[in-house]
């Protein structure tokens, strides 16, 4: 039976799974045993599956869970709208139709996260141990071989408690926190990795603030979160215990500050790079007739590039002239060029495999 990779994609974005991932799973699951093929659900609720033997061994990777709100299936000529349009069923398909197409000599797995969205559960579980990685997200048939991490930290400063009408009994935290965020700016000039050939600067933002319980005293605690996209080295741990040491040192002397990075039950999407002339992005480029670029948002691509060359690749855009594309409410990717990327994917796959 051949697969009909648009029928696919329509049904894809036409099932909801911005709560649960089990009826899309259930599709992706039954139209792979109805091409002959035997998929697996892991304990993790993974979606995998593999033909061939030997090597070398490429995955082919995305995710099935979208973000809320679902907006309802559209088709307008060779537009498609709805959620999970392009982010990330348009890559879906064109993975599926790509696996679903390639005779390997070598071996070839599809692995189809569940929560990328989220925590990333899936994707930590996974341990695949392959010689190269395509993970679909919508780059516009670019190649991205590159993205930025990110990581979330939480700054507390502690003061002491006071009557407001009596401050030098106490040690005001909102104030201790309006000088600590004044240095905030200048930690990457005194301490950061610097700016990376590919992916440039790391960036830094206090993003959420908290403090006080009453109008009338002085705070004893106030915090604040921040977000950072950072670029290779760096690495989770070492930007806390780096970022602690900075902002104490230049905290006022009546304040304590700590750095805690935020609780998850998976390690944070660390910046990853794959040289632009590897086999695999070269080859992929020249499929698809994309430019060699990073990739502007943080993916589970990250957790497979310390095990081997990854790229991001896939149809459709994260936004576009007029705003948001991906996770807005007129999300959407063209018929043709989920086309175009499973035929750039089967492609690549005969090269390399």
């Amino acid at each position: 039976m051949a697969f009909d990779l648009l029928a696919f994609h329509e049904r894809a974005v036409r099932t909801p799974s911005h709560e649960a991932v089990s009826e899309m799973r259930d599709l992706l699951v039954d139209t792979l045993a109805a091409h002959g093929h035997d998929p697996r659900v892991d304990d993790a609720g993974n979606t995998l599956a593999t033909k061939g033997d030997g090597d070398p061994h490429l995955v082919l990777n995305t995710h099935i869970d979208t973000v809320p709100p679902h907006v309802a299936f559209e088709r307008d000529g060779d537009v498609v709208r709805g959620r999970g349009a392009c982010d990330a069923k348009g890559p879906l398909a064109a993975l599926l139709d790509a696996f679903l197409a390639c005779d390997p000599d070598g071996r070839l797995t599809l692995a189809v996260t569940p929560d990328e969205e989220v925590l990333s559960t899936g994707a930590a579980a996974l341990d695949l141990d392959a010689d190269g990685y395509i993970v679909g997200e919508p780059t516009g048939l670019d190649v991205c071989n590159a993205a930025k991490g990110r990581f979330e930290a939480t700054v507390v400063v502690e003061g002491v408690a006071a009557h407001a009408a009596e401050p030098a009994s106490g040690a005001n935290a909102v104030h201790g926190a309006a000088s600590v965020l004044d240095v905030l700016d200048g930690y990457d000039d005194a301490h950061g990795p610097g700016a990376h050939d590919s992916l440039g600067v790391p960036t830094l933002q206090a993003t959420t603030i908290d403090g006080g319980e009453a109008t009338n005293q002085l705070p004893a605690r106030c915090s604040f979160t921040v977000d950072r996209r950072s670029v290779p080295p760096e690495s989770a741990e070492e930007f806390r215990q780096s970022l602690e040491s900075h902002l104490r040192r230049h905290a006022p002397d009546d304040v304590s500050v700590s750095v805690a990075l935020t609780d998850r039950p998976t390690p944070f999407l660390e910046a990853f790079h794959t040289p632009a002339d590897d086999p695999l992005a070269a080859t992929l480029a020249a499929e698809s007739g994309g430019a060699i670029r990073p990739f502007s948002a943080a993916t589970e691509a990250s957790y497979f590039a310390s095990d081997a060359p990854t790229v991001v690749f896939g149809p459709g855009v994260l936004a576009d002239d007029e705003g948001a594309v991906a996770h807005a409410d007129r999300e959407y990717v063209a018929r043709s060029e989920v086309r175009a990327a499973a035929d750039a994917l089967r492609g690549t796959l005969s090269h390399l495999l």
